[in-house]
């Protein structure tokens, strides 16, 4: 049995109050404290591919007889990582390297193990991350195959001679991080002449229409291979590991859902997320329907 909480549609402001700690309006609904409903409540940002994990791990939670709660698309890490230390999340489909970047700007970046265990070493009390899977997606900076034969690029390095005449895309967050603008800055000397500030679902759009000549794509979005682009390389290994990891609280995950989310981390490959994702991308089909498939596939539901 399992609640749905979809903030799809919302008004902000009923959004804002949902994900960021005021008086829930959805209380009624079974959101909220997950200490007090005897079940987990698993949240996800607002991009197709992380909605996809939470129904994947959601799921497998519910067939081992966890009740499960949604709450879906709440927004950037800035605004859900408080959910979870409060206790109204139990459960969110994490990046590892992404969530070291948020708790330590300053942390280096490493190989898996390395991130992992930087990352349990920088989480507060009470919140922990359960297995890593083999499955990767990172940022990027991608670029049609045409921008990249006129200039030359292969590497994110080959920007520092043309991103001043180039407009870079990217959703609000990719500004302001460390593992985004102020990376590219510090990092490679890399300074673009303007941040467009996008939904995620635009941004394949605008740089096949020329609004922009550089996009913040994640590695496993299925258009990059569907639009031919390309995602110039990183060798100074700013994006760092992205290994799909499920951040918990610890006192709300017992040891059925536990073992129930590192089966799926277990199973999980880049590319099996991969083509998940083209199929709720590309393709339209229901991310739940897709993430159950994949389940019975793996005898994981």
């Amino acid at each position: 049995m399992h609640k749905r909480l979809s903030l799809i549609g919302l008004p902000l402001t009923a959004v804002l109050l949902a994900a960021c700690g005021g008086s829930d309006p959805y209380a009624e609904e079974g959101g909220g404290d997950a200490s007090g409903s005897g079940g987990v409540v698993i949240g996800s940002a607002d991009f197709p591919e992380s909605t996809l994990l939470a129904e994947i791990y959601g799921r497998a939670m519910e067939a081992e007889g966890v009740e499960v709660t949604y709450q879906l698309n709440i927004g950037s890490r800035e605004v859900y990582y408080s959910q979870i230390e409060s206790g109204n999340l139990s459960v969110f489909p994490e990046y590892n390297g992404a969530i070291l970047a948020h708790l330590d700007e300053g942390a280096p970046t490493g190989s898996s193990e390395e991130t992992n265990q930087r990352v349990a070493e920088a989480l507060p009390e009470g919140l922990e991350i359960l297995d890593s899977s083999s499955a990767e997606n990172k940022d990027s900076v991608t670029v049609t195959d045409e921008t990249a034969e006129e200039h030359g690029l292969d590497s994110i390095d080959d920007l520092a001679g043309v991103a001043g005449e180039m407009t870079l895309g990217g959703p609000p967050e990719f500004e302001t991080r460390q593992q985004g603008v102020v990376g590219l800055e510090e990092v490679y000397g890399v300074e673009f002449g303007e941040f467009r500030s996008l939904d995620v679902a635009l941004l394949t759009q605008a740089l096949l229409d020329g609004d922009i000549q550089a996009a913040n794509l994640f590695t496993t979005d299925p258009q990059i291979a569907v639009e031919d682009f390309v995602v110039l390389e990183d060798p100074e290994n700013l994006f760092g590991a992205q290994n799909i990891t499920p951040l918990v609280n610890s006192e709300q995950v017992d040891d059925t859902a536990r073992a129930a989310l590192n089966a799926v981390s277990a199973a999980l490959t880049t590319e099996t997320l991969t083509q998940l994702n083209e199929r709720v991308v590309v393709q339209n089909e229901n991310a739940a329907d897709v993430a159950q498939e994949w389940l019975e596939q793996e005898g994981l539901a």
